[in-house]
């Protein structure tokens, strides 16, 4: 005989409804897949203690109260992101299905870059309105500004964004020739093939974190990151190699010789790469499996 759900049945079947959107908002928010999961397990706490008669809505509910604790959370990540040694990069996602349902949400680490470059609250108003749907009113009650001036924050938001924002989605067959293309130059020493494959403008940044060696500042420019690549592959070549899409860029995950894991992503337009982040900060890359 089947009895009725209970109160703490129906909270967990809520927060389990909500957990992949709500663990969106957080990594979009703190570039942080470890920090996104401790923020969301926060909020499912506070969940519990509230009770589903003081919550109307669930979704909503957890929504403003993952918003709030990424904003406080923001606070410290900034103040630690200021004393951070080389270029900052996110923690890199393997599976995006983790995150959110649908699979066309943006999650690429250009995106994320330039979503640093937001306010905290910028951010916020964007990701909730924009990438989320939720109304004004909904995102008012989750940064506490009045509908009007979230607005205000999502219009600015919004036209810093506007040249970050996938200019086109690169088929996935198409992004992962152009990542194999990429790493067997980069390892065999193939400046030709580089050439071939690099922007004239493109930029690479490697984040170490000052844990693993990584390059201090972003390099810009065909000549300089081809050497920069073929310097790395004559000192430390990787080992072995995965392909698979890196925050749903073509990319691959490898480990050095130094027994190091790393992901790399490619940004690509028209064929060509014009950018190339690299993860090597073991930190960042703890929470990773093994693709396969």
């Amino acid at each position: 005989m089947s009895s009725e759900p209970t109160r703490a049945d129906q909270t967990l079947f809520e927060f389990q409804r909500h957990r992949r959107r709500l663990k969106g908002i957080a990594y979009r928010m703190l570039g942080s897949a470890a920090d996104a999961e401790d923020i969301v397990q926060d909020a499912w706490l506070r969940l519990q203690r509230a009770g589903p008669e003081t919550v109307d809505n669930p979704g909503a509910w957890l929504s403003r109260t993952v918003t709030r604790l990424s904003l406080d959370a923001l606070k410290s990540a900034r103040h630690r992101r200021e004393t951070y040694i080389g270029p900052w990069l996110p923690e890199p996602v393997l599976e995006p299905t983790e995150y959110e349902e649908d699979a066309a949400l943006d999650l690429s680490t250009t995106l994320m870059l330039a979503l640093e470059r937001l306010s905290p609250l910028e951010r916020a108003a964007f990701l909730l309105h924009d990438v989320f749907g939720a109304e004004f009113e909904e995102v008012a009650a989750a940064i506490s500004r009045t509908p009007a001036a979230c607005r205000q924050l999502a219009a600015r938001a919004r036209e810093h964004l506007r040249e970050a924002r996938p200019r086109y989605r690169i088929p996935p067959e198409e992004g992962e020739r152009l990542a194999r293309a990429f790493a067997a130059a980069s390892a065999s020493g193939d400046a030709s093939a580089l050439s071939r494959l690099l922007a004239r403008d493109v930029v690479l940044m490697s984040d170490g974190g000052g844990k693993r060696a990584a390059a201090l500042n972003p390099i810009i420019g065909q000549d300089k990151v081809e050497r920069f690549l073929l310097a790395l592959a004559a000192k430390s070549p990787p080992q072995s190699v995965q392909f698979h899409p890196v925050n749903g860029m073509p990319g691959f995950v490898s480990i050095a010789a130094d027994g190091g894991i790393q992901t790399t992503a490619l940004d690509i337009i028209e064929g060509r790469i014009i950018g190339i982040h690299i993860m090597r900060n073991p930190d960042k890359l703890a929470h990773l499996r093994w693709p396969g």
